[in-house]
Formats: structure tokens, sequence, C-alpha cells
């Protein structure tokens, strides 16, 4: 006599639930995508952002990143190769810069385009480049240097910045932006 063992669809159906959840919860996770800066330094570091969407090239600041911690400067899946990042350490003095020459001031700021900045009333700031290699998302590291500690540079006062983050840019994926 063959024997049949009680069904067990509702302890089935609450674990695939469960499962469900889990698997969705996970894969949110690893589908998100950001711009990330971490401050891996004793000091707070002002950081200005620069980036070309459909429109051109903008640049944007002052995110204030505390010591030893992150901060997401664009949401969701990137979508150049090249953006381009200028910091200033407040603490100790010295800054995080660049040859590729865009536009920023003193305060919060979002600025279309990169020429003429000195004749439209900005100041013509030097980013560093970071090559994404078209990833889907990316982390800054900015750490101490010798150049930094040794840095004479007095810092800017310490801009504001009054949003927390930016939204990505709105271009075709694998579409790579023109360097300034």
């Amino acid at each position: 006599m063959t024997r049949l063992l009680p069904t067990t669809s509702r302890f089935s159906s609450i674990v695939t639930v469960t499962v469900a959840t889990v698997f969705l919860a996970i894969s949110a996770q690893a589908a998100r995508a950001d711009f990330r800066l971490c401050n891996n330094t004793g000091s707070r570091v002002g950081v200005a952002l620069g980036y070309k969407d459909a429109e051109g090239w903008t640049t944007e600041g002052w995110w204030n990143v505390p010591p030893r911690t992150c901060e997401t400067l664009l949401r969701g899946a990137l979508v150049a190769r090249y953006y381009y990042i200028y910091a200033v350490d407040y603490d100790r003095g010295g800054e995080w810069s660049g040859h590729a020459y865009m536009c920023s001031r003193e305060k919060e700021f979002t600025i279309r385009g990169t020429g003429n900045c000195l004749a439209r009333g900005f100041d013509r700031t030097g980013f560093f480049e970071v090559d994404t290699s078209e990833q889907r998302s990316w982390t800054v590291q900015l750490t101490d240097t010798a150049e930094q500690k040794s840095s004479t540079k007095t810092p800017r006062r310490a801009p504001t910045r009054s949003r927390p983050a930016l939204k990505a840019p709105q271009t075709p994926n694998g579409k790579k932006a023109d360097k300034p």
C-alpha cells in the first residue's frame, strides 16, 4: 500500500514567497549603480563634479564629505565613461586637481558649459579625470598623499551644498563622453 504524505502547499507557498523576496532584495542591491566618492582622509573635504550629458558639459558642487565617509554624487547607472573631480581639503589645506579645466565657484553651483569661465563670472578650475571604463557604477577614493601634506595652498572657505546628491545625466548607454 502506498502511503501519501499530506500536502504542504501552504508551507511551500510561504517558502516560495520568502525565497522570491530574498532574491529580489539581492537583485535590487546588485543592480544598484551609483557614482560615489569616499573621503579616506582625516579631514573634511569639499567636492565638485564635472560630467557630460545630452545637453553638454555640466559642473556641480559642493558636497561636503566628512572624514572617513562616502557620499553618492550621482544616483543610477553611469551613462558616460569620463567624470571629473575637484576636491579641497578644508582642514589641512591642499586639493585634488588636474588638467581638465572647467567652471566652478565658491558657493553651491550648477554651471552649464566649460568655456569662458572667467568671462562668465566663474572660476576656472582644474579637475582630475576619472575613467570608469564604461562601468555601470564607480567609487573614487580620496587619500592623503605626500604632495597634499606639503601643500601650502590655503583652503577655500567651506562651500555648502543643500541637496545630498544629483540625478545621473540622461544620455544613451554606451555613448562615450567627449573630454572637455
